[in-house]
């Protein structure tokens, strides 16, 4: 039992911030899969979800109890602070996964409410730390694709938002104000921080290991901007003052996919050159979750703008972007079980 303790608590402490990223990636391609009719794949990985969020919120409250002044550091930090909000962005996509395959809506509203308040707490402390903090780091050690999922989480409630609307009848318009709400204030965040990476992109050093998996939330922050928008823009009609807004919204919604589009290419190139050119090694790194969801994002924002468009030729796209994401996380989750097996050797 003691060595049992010392283990969890040595994981515990290790345990990446952002590691809740393959809840986010897990619940998104079962949505995705769930919606082009492949039903097998996203039960299973529904299933996956309802062990793997709770286990990782006994891990992540152990460790805060263990190591709170680790935690703490963490969080306040402008290199490592926003990987939390991954805590917020998969509580968001299991309530969407419940709302939609399960008749436990309650419980999907449950977890909009817990969402909302990690939101609160997470957001203005980290915030407020990294504003008043005197010593703090240069452009180039400070920002990261991590930043953006101040955006993710963000759009994150007005995705479960307009999901859980219908399950507030005949009053859903507050609800749907807070999901346009959080939508706008999500397209609002991304300009500000998309525009301190880019300039760090073009105009300071890259090197291989700082072009990490996570700047391809540059491009799945896009997706999920336009996922809420196009939910918004399909549950128009439950509304009279969004009905009003379905030209804005969606034009807003269309604006953010093509901005993502184009990220692909430069996010594979860069890829390439870490790798290929610059022969970093392709080894496990819970960060890849973070690559790995914003594929699926791809997939499943597609697929919805398309319907809420009737941009139908998108469809054959979303096929293929998710069954991309489909091969890495399946890629992702081999490496990670390796890695596990290594370890219990090595013990």
């Amino acid at each position: 039992m003691g060595s049992a303790r010392s283990r969890l608590r040595a994981v515990a402490e290790e345990l990446y911030p952002g590691y809740f990223a393959f809840v986010m990636a897990t619940g998104i391609i079962s949505t995705a899969t769930g919606v082009l009719g492949v039903d097998l794949v996203a039960n299973a990985l529904f299933a996956i979800n309802l062990v793997a969020y709770p286990a990782l919120w006994a891990l992540t409250l152990a460790r805060a109890c263990w190591f709170p002044g680790r935690v703490r550091r963490e969080l306040t930090s402008h290199t490592t602070g926003g990987a939390y909000f991954t805590s917020v962005a998969a509580t968001c996509l299991v309530g969407s996964q419940i709302a939609v395959l399960t008749p436990a809506y309650p419980l999907a509203i449950a977890l909009w409410g817990l969402a909302w308040i990690l939101w609160a707490g997470l957001m203005y402390t980290f915030m407020a730390a990294v504003t008043l903090r005197q010593n703090k780091p240069s452009l180039a050690a400070g920002i990261n694709g991590t930043w953006l999922l101040l955006v993710v989480s963000t759009e994150s409630l007005s995705v479960l938002g307009s999901v859980i609307a219908t399950y507030f009848p005949p009053e859903p318009r507050t609800v749907l104000f807070a999901a346009l709400c959080t939508f706008l204030l999500g397209c609002m965040l991304y300009v500000l921080i998309i525009a301190l990476i880019f300039y760090r992109w073009t105009f300071l050093p890259m090197t291989p290991t700082g072009l990490a998996p996570p700047y391809w939330i540059n491009m799945g922050a896009l997706a999920i901007t336009a996922l809420a928008g196009s939910r918004l823009v399909v549950l128009a009609g439950q509304w009279d003052f969004l009905r009003l807004l379905v030209p804005f919204v969606a034009g807003l919604a269309l604006l953010f996919w093509v901005f993502g589009t184009w990220w692909i290419p430069l996010l594979v190139v860069v890829g390439v050159w870490r790798h290929a050119y610059k022969r970093l090694p392709l080894a496990y790194d819970p960060q890849y979750w973070g690559m790995v969801f914003p594929i699926g994002m791809y997939a499943a924002g597609t697929l919805l703008l398309a319907e809420a468009t009737g941009l139908w030729f998108l469809h054959a796209l979303a096929v293929g972007f998710a069954a991309l994401a489909c091969a890495a996380w399946s890629v992702a989750v081999v490496a990670f079980g390796r890695q596990v097996v290594r370890g219990l050797r090595a013990t």
